[in-house]
């Protein structure tokens, strides 16, 4: 069964609640196989990700897992898992792929983190654009979310947002060479283009370049 379908299935089974709902009450809703988010009291529905997203999706976790790990970082963390932003924000978002760091790891909860994590990683489709450029980057920004990678596979394009001292984001630019590097994932790099590239490059290739194995 497709994605698509699994998740038509679910809202069959289980309705959507009906009006605003707290927090607490929509957790009680959702299972770890919910995908949606808790706006402003609303449950908002996500779309199912297309294949280009998903691959894109597994290349990034599967290396910022293994680095993380391997030098003892924190945790890295995927949808579904749930953000709680700051009780101002009223959001209970859902990212793609989320970092925290070991400073942070006792805001974990068993089903949601509770704040914001060091670094958001959000891979656009052409229904989450606006959302993600607009509405979760203030969001992301207020709530000092102090990395936010902003990855468009229908453009081929990686914006990279880091948290300055005044408390608002500033684009940081690949260098010469098309190389990021995280400040939040102390050695971390990321050669943008094999985002772009098709097939993707081999995870273990990639790792080699990065030292770890």
């Amino acid at each position: 069964m497709s994605r698509l379908k699994e998740t038509a299935a679910v809202y069959e089974t289980r309705p959507l609640p009906e009006g605003k709902i707290t927090f607490e009450e929509f957790l009680a809703w959702c299972d770890e196989d919910t995908w949606a988010e808790w706006v402003d009291g609303e449950v908002v529905v996500l779309t199912p990700a297309a294949r280009k997203h998903q691959r894109i999706y597994k290349f990034l976790l599967f290396l910022l897992e293994v680095f993380v790990s391997k030098h003892s970082l924190g945790e890295v963390l995927s949808a579904p898992f749930l953000v709680r932003l700051p009780e101002m924000l009223r959001r209970g978002r859902e990212p793609d792929i989320l970092y925290v760091s070991n400073e942070k790891l006792p805001f974990l909860k068993e089903t949601y983190m509770d704040g914001p994590p060091d670094l958001i990683v959000e891979i656009t489709s052409p229904e989450s654009l606006a959302r993600d450029r607009g509405e979760k980057y203030v969001e992301y920004e207020a709530a000092g979310v102090k990395e936010y990678w902003l990855i468009d596979p229908d453009r081929r394009q990686a914006e990279f947002y880091r948290l300055a001292e005044e408390g608002r984001y500033r684009t940081i630019h690949p260098n010469e060479e098309g190389i990021y590097r995280s400040e939040v994932i102390p050695g971390f790099w990321l050669q943008v283009n094999w985002l772009w590239q098709d097939p993707l490059p081999s995870v273990i290739d990639c790792l080699k370049e990065l030292g770890l194995i």
